[in-house]
């Protein structure tokens, strides 16, 4: 960096005799990060100068010629026509300067009765009520594309596993629908966030406000907020709806990564539950085999900057006195990059599971082994009678049994040799236990049951919907 070269001016220049030199000045600038917010500035700054002129804080024509320059500049922003100086302070000093250069004076009016504070506040909520619908749109498409395979795979018979060790049968379906109760979550703590937030800043100034007749409902409405906040130090200093949202990207990315945890599991050869797409599937410099689910395991590693982002803000706003601290500035960076990073996972991750295939022959022999309907054996007992304690030792028994004789199926055992077990047990134990049968009995609501996971289905979708209003 050229240390010699001259800062540009700035908007607090005349407090100051001195400036910092160029690479001082960078560091303390952030145009590299909220130049994203351009076309939100300009929108408020667009609604403060209209409601500077009804108020007659200044005159209707410069209010109107406000408006019209801010509408172009938007406009060549769009177009590419003008673009944003990389060596400009912040995207208000760049949007304000080039007004200042086309109407001179009446540039100059459109910052009455408002601080960079205020400013900021607004645009960062503006911007934050365009991009996380977005973000909420991927998610309610990803959470439509799992349905639709889940749909696919109703009756698809696979272990449920818990400690990882299987446990007992369940559906590929019912798998699915397990990932989307917790994304439709995830839905509603951004719209949760997002209604939280919907409150405009703008008129708080620094921190008290303004001596001028500001009229901050007229701006909140015009900028589609439900209303202004309440206080002015507390709309200047409350960063709430960043730690909200950057909690709830980083819960939607453990999410994320959970699921890939069990798409990496699948897709091993001891396991070879599912068949990645090539296209969404890397192979290796050394070794001509190898077909990695690189996708998923980019996605799971990827959740830790989303952790990482939550900690940066939490410890940000830990230690800071309750108004406007230039500290704040380092707030939109973190976030931006959650933000971000949860819409391209979504977008890879979608993408990865609706070209899967997989292997159902194998899921459903995978449920051989392991005793996964020993609790059902138990419910056939306490069916016929017997208190659950006693049902459970004597289904242990049996397994134990089974270990002892190198039989790896309750099925394997004789119906004598059940009974000298329980006498309860009848002929009828072996239609009980069959994977199938034991998915089939679990058909209370949330259980894996064909047709419960077909209801399961049908609500996730009418919450997404609701969602969305659709």
């Amino acid at each position: 960096m050229d240390s010699n070269r001259k800062p540009p001016d700035v908007l607090w220049a005349g407090r100051l005799s001195e400036k910092p030199e160029a690479e001082a000045f960078a560091f303390q600038a952030s145009i590299s990060v909220d130049q994203r917010l351009a076309l939100d500035d300009i929108a408020g700054s667009r609604a403060h100068a209209a409601m500077l002129g009804k108020q007659g804080i200044i005159p209707k024509e410069a209010a109107e010629k406000l408006d019209k320059e801010l509408a172009q500049i938007a406009d060549e922003l769009v177009a590419g026509k003008l673009a944003i100086d990389p060596n400009a302070e912040d995207i208000h000093s760049f949007v304000e300067g080039v007004l200042t250069q086309r109407l001179g004076d009446e540039g100059r009016m459109v910052h009455a009765g408002r601080s960079r504070n205020d400013q900021v506040a607004v645009d960062f909520r503006l911007y934050l009520k365009r991009a996380v619908p977005e973000l909420q749109a991927e998610l309610r498409e990803t959470v439509s594309a799992l349905l639709d395979q889940a749909e696919k795979h109703i009756d698809s018979v696979m272990p449920g596993y818990t400690h990882l060790q299987r446990a007992q049968p369940v559906t590929l379906g019912y798998h699915f629908c397990a990932w989307c109760a917790g994304l439709e979550r995830d839905l509603s703590r951004f719209a949760d966030a997002l209604e939280r937030l919907d409150e405009c800043p703008l008129g708080s100034g620094a921190l008290a406000g303004s001596g001028l007749p500001l009229d901050r409902h007229a701006t909140a409405a015009a900028l589609g907020f439900a209303g202004p906040t309440l206080n002015a130090m507390d709309s200047v200093a409350d960063r709430d709806f960043t730690l909200e949202l950057s909690s709830a990207c980083a819960i939607t990315m453990i999410h994320l990564s959970r699921f890939c945890e069990d798409v990496v599991i699948w897709a091993s050869e001891e396991f070879k539950f599912i068949n990645l797409a090539e296209s969404w599937s890397t192979g290796s410099s050394i070794m001509p085999q190898k077909k990695n689910p690189d996708f998923a395991e980019l996605i799971r590693g990827k959740s830790g900057r989303t952790v990482g982002n939550l900690v940066t803000l939490l410890a940000l706003l830990k230690g800071l006195p309750y108004a406007y601290d230039k500290d704040l500035q380092e707030d939109k960076e973190s976030l931006f990059d959650s933000l971000d990073t949860v819409r391209n996972c979504l977008r890879m991750f979608r993408g990865m599971m609706s070209t899967a295939a997989f292997s159902t022959e194998r899921m459903e022999a995978a449920c051989t082994g392991g005793f996964l309907e020993a609790t059902d054996a138990a419910e056939y007992l306490v069916r016929k009678g017997l208190p659950f304690r006693k049902a459970h030792e004597a289904a242990a028994l049996i397994v134990r049994d089974c270990i002892q004789a190198g039989q790896n199926r309750i099925a394997d055992r004789t119906l004598a040799e059940l009974k000298t077990r329980s006498a309860l047990f009848e002929p009828d134990i072996y239609d009980a236990i069959t994977p199938a049968a034991c998915v089939k009995a679990r058909s209370l609501k949330g259980g894996p049951a064909p047709e419960e996971v077909k209801r399961q289905i049908a609500e996730l979708r009418e919450r997404i919907a609701r969602e969305f209003q659709i």
